[in-house]
């Protein structure tokens, strides 16, 4: 259930994500949406250290990338807050970026959530 769920969230992050960064900034539609992407981020985050399955029952250097989503979505919370727009987007927009590139690898043949899914 982890990773259906995790990937389940992921994708849904993404198009959240994309609402986001076409939208009005600072309005109260793009916190909305902000604060749901966050959340879905967050969570797509810490189920990954439920995930363990791809890795013989241990931790992954992509573990790593976990821990740096949510000390950098803390810290893009924290800059805005601070009305330090300039690395609160700097932090939102990489994050999105790394959402992305994620996926990708996450779909290349070979992998799992590709083979679990009949793709290849």
């Amino acid at each position: 259930m982890t990773i259906t769920s995790h990937l389940i969230l992921a994708i849904l992050a993404v198009g959240f994500g994309i609402k986001n960064l076409l939208s009005k900034k600072g309005g109260s539609t793009h916190k909305l949406v902000g604060w749901i992407w966050v959340s879905l981020m967050m969570y797509v985050a810490f189920s990954s250290f439920w995930i363990k399955e791809l890795n013989d029952g241990l931790y992954s250097w992509i573990h790593l990338l976990s821990i740096w989503v949510i000390i950098s979505l803390t810290l893009s919370i924290y800059f805005i807050r601070k009305k330090q727009v300039l690395l609160h987007k700097i932090f939102m927009v990489g994050n999105f970026i790394g959402l992305i590139v994620a996926g990708i690898f996450t779909m290349l043949p070979g992998r799992y959530i590709p083979e679990m899914l009949g793709l290849y």
